[in-house]
């Protein structure tokens, strides 16, 4: 695969390490709800003209290495992704709209996005294992409790 795209009149190379949450950061996005989320990402980045580099969907949060075509803002992008994903959600699994706390919103409103540059491996590795590495961490918080 080339380091860049292509469009009709531009090469380009813009890649972006974006971060959101649940509403209220709940530990919801598990299980059948979690994998829903993981194939919508893939399914709407395409739809977009985006590829996804990589995707790891937390319990509570969501991490994505995304290339971007240039002719899409980073703010189009998370409007739709956001805004299309919960919908699916709520449709899907009813009980979720029916918590006043969600007031018809997944998400939590803001996001995280840093552009990817010469660090790019290091960003892809750390998606790539920021779920082993958490579980690290709550192992030895437990263990600092007892």
């Amino acid at each position: 695969m080339s380091r860049y795209e292509q469009a009709s009149h531009v090469f380009w190379r813009c890649q972006y390490h974006i971060v959101w949450t649940p509403k209220y950061r709940f530990r919801i996005l598990k299980n059948k709800l979690g994998k829903d989320v993981y194939r919508s990402i893939h399914v709407y980045c395409k739809q977009l003209g985006c590829i996804v580099l990589e995707l790891n969907v937390q319990v509570d949060h969501v991490h994505l290495v995304v290339k971007v075509p240039p002719k899409l803002s980073i703010s189009q992008l998370m409007g739709a992704l956001k805004g299309k994903i919960a919908l699916k959600l709520f449709n899907k699994y009813p009980h979720l709209r029916k918590n006043k706390l969600w007031g018809n919103h997944f998400w939590q409103r803001g996001y995280f996005v840093d552009s990817v540059g010469i660090n790019e491996e290091i960003i892809r590795r750390y998606v790539r294992h920021q779920e082993k590495r958490e579980r690290q961490e709550e192992g030895s918080q437990m263990r600092l409790m007892d």
